[in-house]
């Protein structure tokens, strides 16, 4: 069998090729104060029990914030949030950025903060982890879902897109 030659940016590249939505992942760190992380490493995983998981770098802030608090929203976001997914994207979040950006949470049916004005809100609880790689796995149990009308912000070869409407 072939042993991949690939580097870890061209194995990123690859990958790069295939097409995904973007997400935000967040989590209440404390009362009121929400922590943030752009996500395309989102995916459904069983429809009975109703599973999603989420892939989260072994270095990110939200790494730890899963782990204790085993809570979180996931926003699905719509196209024209590119600026949102970048702020998400980043390390840094202050008060500031989110009131310049228009970033606004708001609670879901059960209780999780989540960001306003996006396509999809996902509560969910983590039932399980496993380390692969450089990244931690968490499957989370869909506590409740709320759709709402739009087109989603999409993901292909390091750039955002749309769809494309067929005349």
């Amino acid at each position: 069998m072939p042993i991949s030659s690939l580097s870890s940016f061209e194995f990123r590249e690859a990958l790069g090729h295939f097409t995904t939505g973007v997400t935000v992942v967040t989590v209440e760190r404390e009362p009121g104060k929400i922590h943030g992380m752009t996500a395309n490493s989102f995916t459904s995983v069983s429809l009975n029990p109703k599973l999603i998981l989420v892939c989260v770098d072994q270095h990110a802030k939200m790494l730890p914030l899963l782990e204790e608090k085993k809570h979180f929203g996931i926003s699905v976001l719509r196209a024209g949030q590119e600026a949102i997914s970048e702020y998400f994207a980043k390390g840094e979040q202050s008060t500031e950025a989110e009131e310049r950006l228009s970033i606004r949470y708001r609670c879901t049916p059960s209780g999780i903060l989540v960001l306003e004005n996006t396509l999809l809100h996902l509560s969910c609880k983590v039932i399980e982890s496993h380390i692969a790689g450089d990244h931690t796995i968490f499957v989370g149990e869909v506590e409740d879902a709320e759709i709402h009308e739009g087109e989603p912000l999409l993901y292909f070869r390091g750039k955002y897109r749309r769809i494309a409407r067929h005349s």
